[in-house]
């Protein structure tokens, strides 16, 4: 299926301004399964690992459901600056990024970083957690006040570093987290309030289409 891949992007901290020299480089993608395999009894794979480490890839009817979801791991890829490979469709994709958004997203923000936060141990923290439970509402943030996610936290690296080297206290990153999370997405901002779910059954259309 790697043949087929539409969009390859790096994520993670290289994307974030967070990396170090130990870090990783993650890389997530989109792929189009020819549409002749939609019609057989075993349908084609939903998703792929590989074949580089730390590389994971989405067909692109299910990272279109996802992102319609406003799920924020799927959003990254529609928003990293580093974009390694794009056909033609992979460049129409990101051109439709802000059709996948709305006032919901806020929400889904709001509970990936509830469920983060409950999993944290006040006692003997996390710290790498932590700290992408802050990037995340950093990013929430931005979604709020400007209608699209943030990836790039380079302005706050060295704080967000210091949380995750442990060297910020619990009660800290606390206020922080509360600061971020305060009145999040309480009137929508910018936002519509649905995504435009006909423009992207149309992109997708067009796709299965152009690959029969």
């Amino acid at each position: 299926m790697t043949d087929h891949t539409v969009l390859s992007v790096v994520v993670g901290s290289r994307a974030y301004g967070l990396s170090t020299a130990a870090s990783d480089t993650d890389r997530r993608g989109v792929f189009v399964a020819p549409t002749p395999l939609f019609w057989r009894l075993d349908k084609p794979p939903t998703h792929i690992e590989g074949p580089l480490p730390e590389q994971f890839s989405w067909e692109v009817e299910r990272f279109c459901e996802l992102a319609l979801a406003a799920n924020p791991t799927v959003l990254e890829c529609l928003w990293s600056p580093l974009v390694e490979r794009a056909t033609p469709v992979g460049e129409e994709l990101r051109a439709l990024r802000r059709g996948f958004l709305s006032r919901r997203a806020l929400g889904t923000f709001e509970r990936y970083a509830a469920r983060q936060y409950r999993r944290l141990d006040p006692a003997a923290p996390r710290w790498k957690m932590a700290m992408h439970l802050i990037r995340l509402l950093l990013s929430a943030r931005h979604l709020a006040l400007h209608g699209e996610p943030l990836l790039d936290v380079s302005p706050h690296r060295d704080r967000l570093l210091a949380l995750r080297r442990g060297e910020l206290s619990w009660a800290e990153v606390d206020r922080w987290r509360a600061q971020l999370a305060d009145g999040l997405g309480a009137d929508g901002g910018p936002l519509p309030e649905a995504p435009d779910h006909a423009a992207v059954e149309a992109f997708l259309t067009g796709v299965r289409r152009a690959h029969l």
